[in-house]
């Protein structure tokens, strides 16, 4: 058997890897510890920021595979054949909390997928909710700190989260989901997930189309009530989707998609592009186009799941975005955060590394040259502008091929800023309930008393007029829950 030697972080061979080297036995430490220093000094330095959302999250890797081909709405490449498998690096999460909460929060969960594709990385960055709370990303960083602990006291604060609430009544659809059976998944494997926002597919002929992406979940959906999680390991979820994977019974989605023309959104009743709201299955069904599969965990944990970087604005050819105001946000902020969080070369980390040939200008910053996929050393010793007369050469060029369509906006429209206080926000939320049995029904009231009970008057006679525009039985449990409580 070889002997793998133990090294300092430059190759140096390590004598003796449990003392130091003192002034005499029981004397103090000399300064040439240069390796104990070493060690130390990386130690202080093991930790990067953590996300500010989606913190605590759980990730492996597996294939999508085409059941459908979409060649005729898209030329993205990995959805052209029947068969065609794409390797893909997944990522869930809790949203709220930080890497010390529960796997188990009442929380929404994310839903990230990386499809390592011929054509570079495509990252469908989604949740396990077909809707959000907000549709216009001014209000995200409000939201967020309505979410969290209190800055008082560093605890959580169910008050501040419902004046939020009281406030935007956009977020009651959300809001009723979260509050609901489902707001607690039993496990990673046992929920859906969907893209939320619209995106868009367009042809060879150059015809767009807008779509959404629901993934559903072959294990079937499983949740918890407060009082079975209240007894779970907070790194349960964590565990299961570890477990399984090891044990060769891969979960596994059925993927989705929903179509409107350009017509379509047009003339439809509600704003397609509002994150709010769902598109009605009975007017847009869903068309099965693929398999997704997690077949093999990560090999290491910091490596891989805490610096894999996911953002809406990965996209490949024949996909592109919507004028959906939040995802337009998110089109700056996910890198932005990555590059704060990770560094400006984090797309050079093998996790986040496309599969296929990477071609650019850009140069420098930490940790440049580390992915030999990126060109090696630091885009090694080419021209480092465009344009340049090396192109016959193998300088890189642009692909006008691969150019997006005209994007199509409003006709006369103004710049402006347009507020939505007059929009429907009750309807949709309204149906959900509709849908729920009595126990489900019971649930949702009980969890949102639970909450609410903590807040002032004024938010609960809000928040209760929103259950009233939505259903007026959705009000009336909910007030008879607060009755109980107070």
């Amino acid at each position: 058997m070889t002997k793998t030697v133990l090294t300092t972080a430059t190759g140096s061979p390590v004598a003796d890897d449990n003392n130091s080297i003192s002034a005499g036995e029981r004397g103090p430490l000399t300064f040439d510890n240069h390796y104990t220093f070493e060690k130390l000094a990386h130690f202080n330095r093991e930790r990067i920021p953590e996300r500010v959302v989606h913190a605590r999250g759980t990730g492996a890797y597996g294939t999508f595979t085409v059941t459908k081909s979409l060649q005729n709405l898209t030329i993205a490449d990995f959805l052209q054949v029947e068969g065609q498998t794409t390797e893909v690096f997944v990522r869930f999460s809790t949203v709220g909390g930080g890497q010390d909460s529960s796997d188990y929060a009442r929380d929404p969960r994310g839903f990230a997928i990386k499809f390592y594709t011929q054509q570079g990385n495509y990252d469908m960055v989604g949740n396990n909710t077909p809707v959000f709370f907000l549709r216009d990303p001014i209000k995200f960083p409000d939201f967020v700190h309505s979410q969290k602990k209190s800055p008082q006291t560093n605890m959580p604060d169910p008050a501040a989260m419902y004046e939020f609430w009281a406030n935007h009544p956009q977020s009651l659809h959300q809001m009723t989901i979260l509050m609901s059976d489902r707001g607690i998944p039993a496990s990673y494997r046992h929920m859906h997930g969907f893209s939320s926002h619209t995106y868009s597919f367009w042809n060879d002929k150059g015809e767009r189309v807008w779509f959404k992406w629901h993934f559903k979940t072959d294990q079937g959906v499983e949740t918890l009530t407060e009082a079975e999680a209240a007894v779970r390991p907070s790194h349960g979820v964590q565990q299961d989707l570890v477990e399984a994977i090891d044990a060769g019974d891969f979960p596994s989605w059925t993927a989705k998609v929903q179509i409107m023309t350009e017509q379509e959104a047009k003339d439809y009743q509600v704003n397609p592009f509002d994150l709010t709201k769902v598109w009605p299955h009975s007017d847009f069904p869903l068309i099965e186009v693929g398999k997704l599969e997690l077949n093999r965990n990560v090999s290491n944990y910091f490596a891989e799941t805490e610096q894999a970087a996911f953002a809406p604005s990965n996209l490949v050819p024949g996909i592109g975005v919507s004028p959906d105001k939040m995802l337009q946000g998110r089109l700056l902020a996910y890198q932005d955060a990555h590059r704060y969080r990770v560094g400006v070369n984090v797309n050079q980390l093998a996790v986040n590394a496309a599969k296929c040939p990477v071609n650019h200008y850009q140069r420098d910053g930490a940790m440049a040259g580390g992915c030999p996929v990126h060109g090696g050393e630091n885009q090694g010793s080419g021209a480092n502008f465009y344009p340049n007369d090396r192109i016959n050469d193998g300088a890189p060029a642009p692909e006008p091929l691969v150019a997006e369509p005209p994007m199509p906006i409003e006709k006369d429209a103004w710049i402006n800023r347009y507020h939505t206080d007059e929009d429907d926000h009750f309807s949709q939320a309204g149906d959900l309930y509709r849908l729920m049995s009595e126990s489900q029904k019971d649930q949702l009231a009980n969890n949102i008393a639970g909450g609410l009970v903590h807040a002032n008057r004024s938010i609960q006679s809000r928040l209760l007029a929103q259950f009233e525009n939505a259903n007026a039985d959705y009000a009336n449990r909910v007030r008879l829950a607060l009755s109980i409580l107070k």
